[in-house]
């Protein structure tokens, strides 16, 4: 079933892909959530022209998403957590608590965007997140997961 993605849906792909699913995944799921609709001929031919008008406004929003991780590559993030013994963390850090610590920066970044490699956080040290802010500016994120001061 061939489908137009109308939100960015993860694994999947981004707003107004046109992509193919599995019949039961695109009618019990996609399109009864809102995700996607049905591609048909002329709803390709709309999808068309909606892009073609869309890419002078798209041009604008990519360089802001490109100087935006220009600013983030500048930043130096620590996130300080509680240690017991070791280097084990008492919990652990996600993509919440980096976006929480990129907020307090000045950068708001929604945590879905937030993709920590290897996924939640249980040591001390350093790490990589890659943030996306825009479908074609994907920023990898260098931080450091710090011992609290007690």
């Amino acid at each position: 079933m061939e489908i137009i993605l109308r939100e960015d849906v993860q694994d999947l792909g981004f707003k107004d892909d046109v992509v193919t699913v599995k019949n039961g995944y695109g009618r019990n799921y996609l399109i009864p959530q809102g995700l996607a609709m049905l591609a048909t001929p002329s709803a390709k031919k709309v999808l068309a022209e909606n892009l073609k008008q869309r890419a002078h406004k798209e041009k604008k929003i990519i360089d802001e998403a490109a100087a935006k991780s220009d600013a983030l590559k500048k930043l130096e993030i620590r996130i300080p957590a509680k240690v017991g013994a070791g280097d084990k963390l008492f919990g652990s850090v996600s993509n919440i608590d980096l976006a929480a610590a990129l907020e307090k920066n000045g950068h708001q970044i929604d945590r879905k965007f937030i993709n920590i490699q290897g996924g939640t956080i249980k040591r001390v040290g350093p790490y990589k997140a890659q943030i996306r802010l825009h479908r074609e500016v994907i920023v990898d994120f260098p931080f450091e997961v710090i011992a609290e001061a007690k």
